[in-house]
């Protein structure tokens, strides 16, 4: 065993020296170190785009996380040892951090949160890192399980180097059967992804056949806290399809923690404001219970016909009718000299139903179910319920947000921090509707408005709140593309505030650029700070089917050049699933196949004809007379049947089947023929963007994956395929008798010689394009990649990505360059008469 390094500066000055803190957002070292904590050990896989891709692997540890790099990351299989390099420990801050270290910096590059979660180790870890060999047990989204790290370095080596590897257990597999970086690459920030021991459990349930004994051998001797900052939920978008959960109903109310000292209580909203003065009758009730000291957690909530009413709440609030106010409790995390929030969730509520059990009726348990979450939920929705709270029926009391913790919304429903205001029928005195907005990364994002859900009365209530708060500009640091919708509006209409209050609004759905769809209002959260509003997501769906990835021969080679295999372009196009599919909805298709590999004989196929492919759809032959049947791809299991029956290349129509002659989109390939540089076509697409723009045309870039790039300019399905082929090929024409030393509108390769042909002909009926992400048949698989018009002038070629860099460049884009494609439909009327 190599022998133990000797680290003798103090805690983190390595980390401190390295970093200018006023130029690189990390986050700096505190100047005092905790020596212990309550909360369990957390750790973090970081992913760092530096210069080059590596992975930063931290534990914590005594106040600080340990740290290694490691640059080829994680995985499964105990065969692969992967190098881990020992650097400096970070603070504990450091694990939640996301962002862009500038350049010429220490570390400079883009790092994403790659998965995250609790380790414990396994025997004494101070032991093992002074003998170089720490083994723990990982529980994260991504990595479970038993794994080991050993130092195989010398004491005089210049890198203290590591090795990173999978214990053996029910974790582990073949790396051949499945690769944790490529399978999810993204952000768990971002997409979370919840516990993998409950995604994909790996022991049985335990069966419950009647009462437990309690079990708080994790309760501890401590004081009473002076504060306590509650738990939060992670919104769930899907039920989770396995694990051990405790499911409640989803109170409609505000939330409220209890804090006893001396059999006084005081009551703490979410924020920690006291609010004990406006229900003193509540916290008398609490001081009524069998305790002398405690933190509870609940929520407080007014019943209307049984079934929790935010707006009744408000009303009793308002109106000081508190005597209609029932506190739930649903947590005990500390009791009569003893901290529990170490104690399973469990013993934790089965001790505080014990505490209520004579409680009355403004006190009460919030009861759980024993039935599946899916059917829960569906009763829970069909009630008018809000949804569900889901907990890990083993978990600590964790303060802040936790994956252990969800909520599932039967609504979309969720709190926006009210910007302005108009008038009702422009007279002062009542708010006819509010104008809304959230926070993204500290900036202010308009969200559209609502103009229903209040009475009169609300009305006038609303307009003596927010008049007080009137301020000369839109307080909306962005905007996006919505300005016109302001502009539309009679001028002077809005009336903008201080973004200090926010609403409860229950909504259809959210539109592709960040606005609430037929919103209503159901209240004022005057226990929420506005700058913590954040946009939650959509509604909660069940759980769905895992695509299958059996891959058959997945060691056959597609690409020689490079090497990729088809189980590698499989894995391409399920990690891209996501992404790819609405660009492939409801399009007819055709596919390239390559059975040999695309050094073989590829071939085209737009219809089923022989070949079945399980999960395509094939449409009534009635959609196009005298032809095949047309496919289209819709699913993710789709699009992998086709991956696995050698579909390389999936290219579009223009249209939908649902307007089957009506193109909602128009296209322009741009090509470069024989001897054009590179930034000769990066020019062609500036030029052509341009004139597009001064026809008032929005238009959308996107590599091919080839040689050239697209420009897609999307349209209100009016025109017929002939009428949009012949403004395409006005506008190639155009071009080319504009500037005919950089363009030509006439196809052949003699005819394009040192310019850029403008293909108008992919506009006509059954012409088709490589679609957004879409892998290409040629030596190096390049992807069609969607990218800004900003991004044009970084641009290297048109496969600049290719299947083995595409996923891991799109794990790193915070922001989609398309977000606002699929609601910019356009017409083509002013454009086609300025061409003539």
């Amino acid at each position: 065993m190599a022998p133990a390094r000797v680290i003798t500066s103090p805690p983190l000055s390595r980390y401190r020296t390295k970093r200018d803190f006023r130029a690189t957002p990390e986050p700096a070292a505190p100047a005092d170190i905790p020596s212990a904590t309550l909360l369990p050990l957390c750790f973090v896989v970081q992913k760092h785009w530096a210069n080059r891709l590596h992975y930063d692997f931290r534990l914590e540890l005594d106040g600080v996380l340990l740290s290694w790099a490691v640059p080829k990351g994680p995985c499964y299989d105990p065969k692969e040892k992967r190098m881990a390099i020992h650097v400096e420990d970070h603070p504990v801050e450091y694990s939640k951090f996301e962002g862009s270290i500038p350049r010429r910096q220490y570390g400079a590059g883009t790092v994403i949160v790659w998965d995250r979660g609790t380790w414990e180790p396994v025997g004494d870890p101070h032991e093992g890192m002074k003998v170089g060999k720490l083994v723990f047990r990982l529980h994260g989204e991504k990595l479970a399980g038993l794994w080991e790290l050993v130092r195989i370095s010398k004491a005089d080596d210049k890198q203290d180097q590591w090795m990173l590897f999978k214990k053996r257990d029910a974790w582990a597999q073949p790396l051949a059967d499945y690769d944790v970086i490529k399978a999810l690459p993204d952000s768990v920030t971002a997409k979370p992804l919840g516990l993998i021991e409950d995604r994909e459990p790996r022991a049985a349930r335990p069966a419950r056949t009647g009462p437990q004994e309690l079990d708080l051998s994790a309760a501890v001797s401590a004081p009473l806290p002076a504060n306590l900052e509650p738990q939060l939920a992670t919104l769930a978008t899907s039920l989770p399809s396995s694990g051990d959960w405790v499911t409640e109903a989803k109170l409609d109310g505000y939330r409220m923690l209890s804090r006893v000292a001396k059999g006084h209580a005081r009551l703490i909203t979410r924020g920690g404001h006291d609010w004990t003065a406006k229900f003193p009758t509540l916290a008398a009730k609490v001081e009524e219970l069998p305790l002398n000291s405690a933190w509870l957690d609940g929520e407080i909530t007014v019943l209307k016909n049984g079934i929790p009413s935010f707006a009744a709440l408000q009303d009793a609030i308002d109106g000081n009718a508190s005597q209609d106010i029932v506190y739930f409790l649903f947590d005990l995390m500390y009791l009569d000299g003893k901290d529990l929030r170490k104690v399973p969730l469990w013993a934790r509520r089965a001790l505080l139903a014990q505490l209520l059990e004579s409680a009355g009726e403004h006190i009460r348990f919030s009861q759980d179910f024993e039935a599946p979450a899916a059917r829960l939920f569906e009763a829970a929705s069909g009630l008018g319920l809000e949804g569900l709270m889901l907990k890990r029926r083993d978990a600590t009391y964790e303060s802040g947000r936790t994956q252990t913790w969800l909520k599932a919304k039967s609504r979309l429903r969720q709190e926006l921090v009210i910007c302005g205001f108009t008038a009702r029928g422009g007279k002062d005195g009542e708010v006819g509707s509010l104008l809304l907005g959230y926070y993204v990364d500290g900036e202010l994002r308009d969200s559209g408005s609502v103009g229903t859900g209040w009475d009169a009365r609300t009305a006038r209530d609303l307009w003596a709140r927010l008049t007080p708060l009137e301020m000369d500009a839109a307080p909306f640091d962005v905007t996006v593309a919505r300005q016109r919708r302001w502009s539309r509006r009679s001028v002077g209409s809005e009336r903008w505030v201080r973004p200090e209050l926010v609403a409860e609004v229950e909504f259809a759905d959210w539109t592709t650029d960040g606005v609430i769809r037929q919103a209503s209002f159901r209240g004022l959260r005057i226990d929420r700070p506005a700058t913590g509003v954040i946009r939650e997501g959509g509604k909660t769906r069940a759980p769905e089917p895992q695509p299958n990835l059996k891959i058959t021969h997945p060691e056959r080679v597609v690409d020689p050049s490079t090497g990729v295999t088809k189980a590698d372009l499989v894995r391409y196009y399920a990690s891209i699933a996501e992404r790819m599919l609405p660009h492939l909805n409801a399009r007819p298709l055709a596919m390239v196949r390559a059975p040999d590999g695309i050094a073989g004989q590829l071939f085209f196929q737009k219809h089923a004809e022989r070949t079945n492919m399980p999960g395509l759809t094939a449409h009534d032959r009635s959609l196009w007379p005298n032809h095949p049947p047309l496919l289209t791809v819709g699913t993710v299991d789709a699009l992998l049947s086709a991956a696995q029956m050698n579909v390389v290349e999936f290219h579009t129509w223009n249209s939908t089947v649902r307007r089957l002659d009506k193109p909602d989109r128009v296209i322009f390939d741009l090509d470069p023929g024989e001897g054009v540089k590179w930034g000769y076509v990066q020019e062609a697409a500036l030029l052509v963007h341009t004139l597009l723009s001064e026809l008032g045309l929005q238009a959308w870039l996107k590599t091919s994956g080839g040689k050239g790039l697209h420009v897609i300019v999307p349209l209100a399905p009016r025109l017929s395929y002939d009428a949009v082929k012949a403004f395409s090929q006005a506008f190639v024409r155009h071009l080319a008798k504009t500037i005919p030393e950089r363009f030509s509108a006439t196809s052949g390769a003699s005819n394009r010689v040192g310019k850029v042909y403008v293909d108008y002909l992919r506009n006509g009926k059954a012409q088709t394009t490589a679609a957004a992400f879409s892998a290409r048949a040629r030596a190096g698989m390049g992807v069609s990649m969607p990218v800004s018009w900003e991004q044009l002038s970084e641009l290297k070629s048109g496969s600049q990505w290719t299947v083995q860099t595409a996923r891991e460049y799109l794990s790193f884009q915070q922001q989609d360059p398309w977000a606002e494609y699929w609601s910019a439909a356009q017409s083509l009327a002013s454009a086609i008469k300025l061409l003539k």
